[in-house]
């Protein structure tokens, strides 16, 4: 190469993701093996595992697009974009080939492999960032914006925090040997209780004060007679964040940590709040204790709060919906619980129903309310009229925390969604019977829900009605993915390509109607398929792959491209509430660094790629 291309070359690379983070040393080795090629329009690049000569190729000026060997578009590329990922790999037999046509006069930099091959012996942490599966690539990418440094307390496991200071005791025992186990033996605040094999009850210092001394029980008396009898119980394997739950939803402070039957340890309250991120969740506890509506609210800016340390502390995307959730489900309950303090005791069994991120356990800080009220059958007026008093109560106070109603109503407020269990599984009879437009969008809000109060029975009568009719139906699935897919993701995002214009006439990118949506409408179907009974976007995708409805190689990808852009919407919903403004799902294309644009052009062609797979497999159902 010439000396004096070489200065631009590396000038230009080294502003590409990831040329960005190689050693300048080894960059310049890299730009002295690149070669340039002149494409006029119309010209193209076969690129097949036949080829000998495999390389790397950088867009310096003008545009390319890539189309599989059957014509469908599957990408477009601008200056800094790069393609050829995929048949870079000594194991690239399986990739499906394409051809990249140039669509206006193009400059091209290629790169041979043996080049990179050079790199990645010189710098082996290269090579994911080089990586020909997206899946690599975009997981890399993932740890560099979540870092696995100081991810928190929240993706630890149990056996990392809590503690194996704990006394085991046998039911028998008294009271007094139990509390000198307790203070003298194991110094612990805390022991759990056997009959014989079996894990019986548990009793702490403060069970101690409150039913033994206060109660002027005698202390030879057996433990048994004071314990508290079944303790909930986690397991070392399991997300601190799971144990926080239960502490929270069950009003306790310990939980013995039980490995096959055995106790390994004891986890307290004292571990959490040691971390200010689990601190910080305990506002679910003010919630539980508030006795207002005006006193909820109050709670709306700590909310913001913990929102914003979970991104800025690097938690993974998806432990950050599943706490938001927590808190969402708290105030819900909290809410449920004033209106039957107003209201009185409810007439018949009942269930509070949220669907939609509620429901995924992917709540963030635009989620709405999506909700119904399912109650058991019954001919009395007055109980429609309860139900819709207490639906209005909660609906109403939802609004007051910083939750905003659905635009399309549906919430358990409207008389439509708050019904019988007859009623409701005769909607879903008729959704899946005939997916006309608006009942194709009646159940598209419903086809994920979760109790989150009262009889859990009514969920799964629902889910199993849905089954039922849908394995009846052989055009509902097929129906379901054509609506899905009118909508395609954006195969190209180059020279100011935009897609619509926000609010305030900018052009943005709305990360949620053209990714976000149709990667959940493809875990929705896939899970249907395979009658899943989970509503979260991976455990769908999880249980489609273990029924070999989906390769290992897809679900790796579909997830890792989710994953990626919850965490691009976080970080952009982060910058708008340090700004002051209001966060939304629109994101200007101008603020795409290479970074952003690469792995999002990943993601895009996942799931353009999943789109395809699902109407190859479903349009004849």
């Amino acid at each position: 190469m010439n000396d004096p291309l070489l200065p631009n070359i590396v000038q230009f690379i080294s502003q590409i993701d990831p040329f960005d983070r190689i050693p300048i040393d080894l960059l310049k080795e890299l730009a002295n093996q690149v070669k340039i090629s002149y494409f006029s329009k119309g010209e193209e690049i076969c690129l097949c595992n036949e080829d000998k000569q495999k390389s790397l190729y950088i867009v310096r000026t003008g545009a390319m697009e890539q189309r599989k060997p059957d014509g469908v578009l599957r990408a477009k590329l601008g200056p800094e974009d790069t393609f050829g990922y995929t048949l870079l790999s000594k194991n690239s037999q399986n990739q499906v080939g394409y051809k990249a046509i140039a669509i206006e006069n193009t400059l091209l930099y290629i790169l041979p492999s043996e080049a990179l091959e050079g790199l990645f012996k010189a710098f082996p942490e290269c090579a994911e960032l080089f990586a020909s599966q997206a899946q690599v690539r975009l997981k890399s990418a993932l740890n560099v914006v979540w870092s696995n440094k100081d991810k928190g307390i929240f993706i630890k496991r149990v056996s990392d925090v809590a503690s194996g200071r704990v006394a085991v005791v046998q039911s028998t025992q008294s009271i007094q040997s139990v509390a000198y186990e307790m203070r003298c033996v194991h110094r612990s605040s805390c022991a759990v209780i056997y009959s014989d094999t079996k894990l019986v009850g548990l009793i702490t210092d403060r069970d101690m004060t409150k039913r033994v001394i206060a109660n002027g029980i005698s202390p030879e008396r057996p433990i048994s007679e004071v314990m508290t009898h079944s303790p909930k119980t986690i397991g070392p394997n399991d997300l601190v964040l799971h144990a926080a739950s239960l502490m929270m939803q069950f009003n306790v402070r310990n939980l013995p940590v039980i490995d096959r039957g055995k106790v390994v340890g004891l986890l307290t309250t004292t571990h959490l709040v040691q971390n200010h991120r689990v601190q910080a969740i305990f506002l679910i506890e003010k919630i539980k204790y508030a006795t207002s509506v005006k006193a909820l609210a109050s709670f709306t800016h700590e909310r913001q709060a913990i929102f914003e340390a979970l991104v800025e502390g690097k938690v993974a995307p998806e432990v950050i919906g599943k706490v938001m959730t927590m808190i969402m489900d708290a105030y819900t309950r909290r809410l449920i619980q004033i209106a039957i303090d107003k209201l009185g005791q409810p007439p018949v069994d009942f269930s509070w129903i949220v669907a939609g991120s509620h429901a995924r356990n992917e709540v963030h800080m635009l989620s709405d309310q999506d909700s119904a009220i399912v109650f058991a059958d019954s001919d009395s007026k007055s109980n429609k009229i309860y139900f819709k008093h207490l639906a209005m109560i909660v609906t109403n106070g939802l609004t007051s925390c910083g939750y905003p109603q659905c635009p399309g109503k549906y919430m358990a407020a409207t008389p439509k969604w708050c019904q019988p269990v007859s009623v409701w599984k005769e909607y879903y009879k008729k959704w899946v019977a005939n997916p006309e437009y608006e009942k194709l969008l009646n159940i598209s809000v419903f086809l994920e829900i979760r109790s989150v109060y009262g009889n859990s029975d009514y969920e799964h009568t629902l889910r199993d009605s849905l089954h039922h009719h849908i394995k009846n139906s052989r055009e509902f699935l097929g129906r379901l993915v054509s609506d899905a897919v009118t909508t395609q993701p954006p195969l190209g995002i180059f020279n100011n390509l935009v897609l619509e214009k926000d609010g305030d006439n900018k052009k943005s990118l709305n990360i949620k109607r053209y990714a976000i949506n149709l990667i959940i409408d493809l875990a929705r179907i896939y899970g249907l398929a395979v009658e899943s009974d989970k509503s979260s976007t991976d455990e769908r995708f999880q249980n489609a792959f273990e029924r070999g409805l989906i390769s290992e190689d897809a679900f790796k990808n579909i997830i890792g491209a989710y994953r990626f852009i919850l965490s691009f919407r976080f970080r952009n919903q982060l910058e708008a509430l340090k700004n002051g403004e209001k966060p939304n799902n629109h994101i200007n294309p101008d603020h795409f660094g290479s970074f952003e644009r690469n792995h999002l052009k990943d993601a895009f062609r996942i799931i353009a790629d999943l789109q395809e797979a699902a109407k190859v497999r479903f349009a004849h159902r």
